[in-house]
């Protein structure tokens, strides 16, 4: 029987940490979801959060992603705990199956018990998610390696506190998938996105898409003491469908790591610290009239054309 090895000292100091309870009659948490629809529309941000007209935004493509995250999660912890042979032996489709059930569950009860979906849209994103998952499955080893590599772990909690100034204000987010090379000492962490067809250069040049991952690794960086240039990013991209193309094979896992050097880090930490400043006082929310940021967003927005906004944005 192989000896078993030795699991290196940062893996158990990361792995055994645990974020500190939050006082939520003092403190606010922020997270990327709300950095990002500030940065879209801080009234839009207000509305929701601020002022809590909260809206249920759970749709077939969120429950989808949900389900698939926990099965390939899994997948990863039983194929580093164990082995690769072990993980293959895993029910995944069934898991799949019960995990997309009980997700849309749980958001159909958070609807009221209004349904969002329909049966043959719940069965097309199935069939499409056993094929994510049957590729993964058969392509794993070309992303994930076993050799000198550790899987730190699987939703790996990230909470900081990014400006001293207002402590009340917590940054609070979880890393899909963080790995360690200790052969090199370097990390990489990993965000699992689901897509229809996948990300084409405008999505990928998307600078407010690239400050989630970009900030993942300032926070990890400064809570762990890693030296960021030993810090490697990467969007894990999951293709729902494939389209056919006569030239080359299109794959249905597709990865892409942003620019993160010292630049890019400066940028999102200004990006952050604008909202937080625009956002929040030491005591709490910043009584302050946020205005809308009128876009092509605002069709989609569940307040546009309703008494709680005055956004009259026409194309």
């Amino acid at each position: 029987m192989a000896k078993k090895k030795k699991v290196p000292q940062i893996v158990k100091d990361i792995r055994n940490f645990k974020p500190q309870e939050i006082n939520w009659a003092t403190q606010k948490i922020i997270s990327y979801s709300q950095l990002s629809m500030f940065t879209e529309c801080p009234k839009k941000w207000s509305l929701q959060y601020r002022e809590g007209h909260k809206q249920f935004t759970s749709t077939i493509h969120t429950v989808f992603g949900s389900a698939l995250h926990e099965v390939l999660q899994h997948y990863l912890d039983v194929m580093y705990e164990k082995s690769g042979a072990e993980a293959d032996r895993i029910n995944t489709y069934d898991m799949f199956e019960e995990k997309l059930r009980e997700e849309y569950t749980t958001q159909y009860k958070k609807n009221k018990n209004q349904h969002f979906s329909n049966p043959q849209e719940l069965r097309q994103f199935f069939d499409e998610g056993i094929e994510i998952i049957r590729d993964f499955s058969k392509n794993k080893s070309k992303y994930f390696s076993k050799r000198g590599w550790w899987l730190v772990g699987c939703e790996v909690p990230i909470q900081v506190i990014p400006n001293p100034l207002k402590p009340n204000v917590v940054y609070n987010g979880f890393l899909d998938v963080v790995m360690y090379h200790e052969p090199t000492d370097t990390f990489k962490i990993i965000d699992i996105k689901t897509s229809r067809q996948g990300w084409n250069n405008k999505v990928k040049k998307d600078e407010l898409k690239q400050f989630q991952l970009i900030l993942y690794k300032k926070f990890f960086s400064e809570l762990f003491g890693v030296d960021p240039k030993k810090i490697e990013i990467e969007y894990f991209i999951v293709k729902r469908q494939l389209y056919e193309h006569e030239d080359f094979v299109i794959k249905r896992i597709q990865t892409f790591s942003p620019p993160s050097g010292k630049i890019k880090q400066k940028r999102a930490g200004d990006v952050l610290q604008t909202f937080i400043i625009e956002a929040f006082t030491k005591e709490g929310y910043k009584e302050v009239e946020h205005q809308p940021k009128e876009n092509n967003n605002c069709k989609w927005c569940p307040f546009y054309k309703t008494h709680l906004c005055s956004a009259t944005f026409q194309k």
